[in-house]
């Protein structure tokens, strides 16, 4: 391989490591770099080298590391000079090295040789793209001295994969090959093919040297000392040589670490914060205590005391916001699901009806009775009343389950012989109060059972009843009685007129009339209820609401040319509300009950003929109504403080003061605190992280006060005020030529002074603080410029380079310190004024292309 390519990266590496550590990089002729070699250098304590495909196996023969990657290379590309894509990856740990990643990649070559193939120009291509195209990679664009610039291609991919030249450095080698009286001085001036970032020249060991043993540090001198004596060079000798290129790089890496800092600390705070909770309960953990364990149990039962009350009581330092729990899913039992299952047990309006008919006729019995019997409203109550145990008991299941579920997530953190144990006894705890509370609560209905209170404040009374009763009868008269509004939507209107709409309906005890809004100004339609029924109606695939419909027993249409009216509600509790208020306006369901046989129906028709047993059934049916209120506020009131007192109550109680003694009475306390595999794993690894978030963080800070970063060079090309010395430029050996069109111009780092005999033109450009740059480039020809401004411009140059020099900024070297793998600074303090900071193990890479192999 060309000794200008893979040397850099070589020189790079040794740059830091003692002298005794010396190539480790196949060299030779033709092409010996065939697989990209991915080189992380690692700060350690110990020297050595790994390889990935020799795990756990470490050289610190840097010797057999050379050999290694050439049988490596050999083992999948061959013997005969053939490339592969697949990487060798190869890590040297040592105290001497900074952080950094660098790939060496196989040279561009054009013209197959051995067991190439014939497309290896485009092989070779394909696989730099795989790297140099990568947003994160700063590209060392390598190229001979000795051979046209032009034709270079590395400069080439580097121009189409960064354009605008933000990721490029131009490096030049075989600067002490070139031909006796020809220089490099254009290309490192940045002025022939000139590049963002500029260009960088080194002076690489000869194969000759090489095979002498010749060490870097003579290497690195005589590169030094080529460009103090050479006379092209010795203007820019500081910045040139391989130091400065990795001072570069080090800059480079360091802007690449500043820019992505904030970002970085706001994501390590955000860590920090989220398990700083955790990691409380583990900073005193002492594994060598022997009272450790029994310590540890009464502080676990006392802190798990604490935490149910809170999450009971409502009152903890950490509110659930996406979610109910604890005792507020217990509050929302008691007034929203209870509630609800009472009203699910509400009696059907025609079946209370009947029952009130036939206990007055069994309570009369043969005779024709003249009074309403009272019998008959005691006995249809206690049947309701009995009909409550039912969503009683199931609400105090309910309450079991969510205390269940909160002595669970109270009790997650702890170890899992702790957990099994606390849940164990609590649940044997709940089981007892759900069998008293069970009973308790079925007392409370039997209480209700044994004693109607008929003097209640709140019960209307016979006299109210009947007159209630003769109110309602009138108003049914007159046809003005409102059973019912609300919002229902007519779902069977075809498409063609106008679909499904809602409307607002009211239904009274003779007609339900329908309209436009809830205001009731504009009536759409009155629909009379004589000779109605309701039926259910399968809601569709695609529908999302609950049907019913309306349909008349003559078998007419309800509603214009529709045979039956169907209504759609949100709820099927909806549906059932509506089908209760239509039957206390008359309209039944389609469908009798199989209980009713021929004989209901005759009675019913009787029952429908009796006035005065019609009027006895109303008195019943008012009475019942009043009483059942009654009691479901009464039940409703007391079954909440009756779980509260017997069942929540107590648990804590339970908790606070005998869990513990359980606990202790269970057998061996140093199993029950026994750590599980799993919870120890899981305390390390938290603690670890804990301080690993730490040590990140004040690196960040460190790095904030000790590094600076540099600019970006500023774009190429950019406008540019032109100051002549005399009238025009004439080339080398050839007449003026006439002025183009527009002064060119180009920016550069930092080129030396002019020559006054020299033509320039002066390019300003503002960048970023702390930096000033102002970039000289050869004049075009162009026109004359003013006399005055020619007379002006050596003293303004002057002026210029001494502003320069007094805003030279250093980096402090005061504070370098050997850190945590998340950041790392290099090794011992250096000497001198700058130092470089790296982010280790951050996708940054230095990637060198080279040119053409010779």
């Amino acid at each position: 391989m060309s000794p200008g390519q893979t040397e850099p990266i070589q020189a790079l590496t040794l740059l830091s490591l003692p002298t005794h550590c010396r190539d480790f990089l196949p060299r030779g002729s033709g092409i010996v770099t065939r697989r990209p070699l991915v080189l992380q250098l690692v700060n350690a304590t110990t020297e050595y080298a790994e390889f990935l495909h020799c795990k756990g196996k470490k050289f610190t023969d840097f010797e057999e590391v050379r050999l290694e990657i050439e049988a490596e290379t050999d083992r999948v590309t061959g013997t005969n000079k053939g490339i592969s894509p697949v990487p060798i990856n190869l890590r040297v740990y040592s105290p001497h090295v900074l952080n950094l990643t660098l790939v060496d990649l196989p040279g561009m070559t054009k013209v197959p040789v051995g067991d190439q193939p014939p497309d290896i120009e485009f092989q070779i291509r394909d696989m730099l793209m795989q790297f140099v195209t990568k947003e994160n990679c700063l590209i060392l664009a390598v190229s001979p001295a000795n051979s046209d610039l032009a034709n270079s291609d590395a400069l080439k991919v580097a121009k189409e994969v960064d354009p605008q030249g933000q990721r490029t450095i131009g490096v030049i080698t075989k600067l002490d090959l070139m031909d006796e009286g020809t220089d490099a001085r254009d290309v490192l001036e940045n002025k022939l093919l000139p590049l963002r970032r500029g260009y960088i020249g080194v002076v690489n060991r000869s194969q000759k040297d090489i095979d002498g043993k010749k060490d870097i540090t003579a290497a690195l001198a005589a590169e030094r000392k080529f460009f103090l004596s050479h006379p092209s060079y010795r203007h820019l000798a500081d910045r040139m040589g391989t130091p400065y290129l990795q001072k570069v790089l080090n800059q480079q890496l360091t802007n690449h670490i500043r820019d992505t800092l904030p970002g970085l600390r706001n994501k390590l705070q955000s860590q920090l914060l989220s398990i700083e909770k955790e990691v409380e309960e583990y900073k005193n953990f002492r594994p060598d205590d022997p009272a450790r364990k029994t310590k540890a149990l009464l502080q676990m039962v006392q802190q798990f005391a604490v935490d149910f009350e809170k999450r009971i009581e409502g009152s903890g330092d950490q509110i659930d916001t996406y979610e109910l729990s604890g005792g507020a899913r217990i509050n929302r039992i008691f007034h929203e699901r209870f509630p609800f299952e009472l009203v699910k047990m509400e009696f059907d309006e025609k079946e209370l009806r009947r029952e009130i008919s036939y206990a007055i006729k069994n309570i009369h019995g043969i005779r024709t009775g003249l009074f309403t019997p009272d019998l008959a409203f005691e006995a249809t109550v206690k049947k309701q009343v009995q009909k409550l145990k039912e969503p009683s008991i199931k609400c105090v299941d309910m309450v079991v389950s969510e205390l269940t579920a909160t002595i669970r997530k109270c009790s997650e953190k702890y170890v899992s012989s702790s957990l099994s144990r606390i849940l164990k006894r609590c649940r044997v705890f709940s089981t007892c109060l759900l069998t008293c509370v069970s009973w308790k609560v079925m007392l409370l209905i039997d209480i209700e059972l044994a004693y109607m209170n008929t003097n209640h404040e709140d019960f209307i009374g016979f006299a109210n009843a009947q007159q209630r009763s003769n109110q309602m009868n009138k108003k049914k008269a007159s046809g003005n009685q409102v059973i019912r509004k609300g919002w229902l939507t007519i779902s069977n209107i075809g498409i063609m007129k106008g679909g499904s709409k809602e409307y607002w309906f009211v239904l009274t005890a003779e007609n339900l009339s329908w309209y436009k809004d809830d205001e009731e100004k504009e009536k759409k339609y009155m629909l009379s209820v004589d000779n109605l029924k309701l039926r259910d109606v399968e809601k569709g695939f695609m529908s999302s609401k609950h049907i019913f419909a309306l349909f008349n027993t003559e078998q007419r249409n309800v509603y214009k040319d529709y045979r039956q009216l169907e209504l759609a509600c949100e709820t099927q509790e909806e549906v059932d509300s509506w089908k209760a208020s239509f039957l206390r306006a008359g309209v039944y369901p389609e469908r009798v009950g199989a209980s009713e046989t021929e004989e209901n129906g005759s009675d019913s028709f009787m029952h429908s003929m009796d006035p005065q047993l019609e009027r006895q059934v109303e008195t019943i049916r008012n009475l019942v109504d009043s009483y059942m209120a009654i009691v479901n506020k009464t039940v409703r009131d007391l079954m909440p403080k009756t779980i509260m007192h017997l069942m929540i109550n107590n648990t804590k109680e339970f908790i606070f003061s005998e869990l513990l003694a359980n606990l202790y009475s269970c057998g061996d306390q140093n199993t029950l605190m026994e750590e599980s595999a799993e919870q120890a794993q899981r305390r390390d690894e938290m603690l670890r992280m804990y301080h690993a978030l730490k040590e990140a963080l004040s690196i960040i800070g460190d790095i904030n006060t000790t590094t600076v970063s540099t600019p970006m060079p500023p774009p190429l090309w950019v406008h540019c005020l032109v100051v002549y010395e005399r009238p025009a430029c004439v080339a080398r050996g050839g007449p003026p030529r006439p002025p183009p069109t527009r002064p060119l111009g180009s920016c550069g780092p930092h080129p030396p002074p002019i020559p006054p005999a020299f033509p320039f033109s002066l390019l300003h450009s503002r960048t970023l603080a702390p930096t000033l740059s102002f970039v000289f480039s050869p004049c075009p020809p162009t026109a004359p410029a003013p006399p005055v401004l020619a007379a002006l411009a050596l003293p303004l140059l002057s002026l210029l380079l001494s502003v320069l020099s007094l805003l030279s900024l250093q980096l402090p070297a005061d504070r370098v310190r050997q850190v945590h793998p998340v950041l790392r600074a290099p090794g011992p303090p250096s000497t001198s004024n700058q130092i470089p900071l790296f982010l280790g193990d951050l996708p940054f890479q230095a990637c060198l292309d080279g040119c053409s192999v010779t």
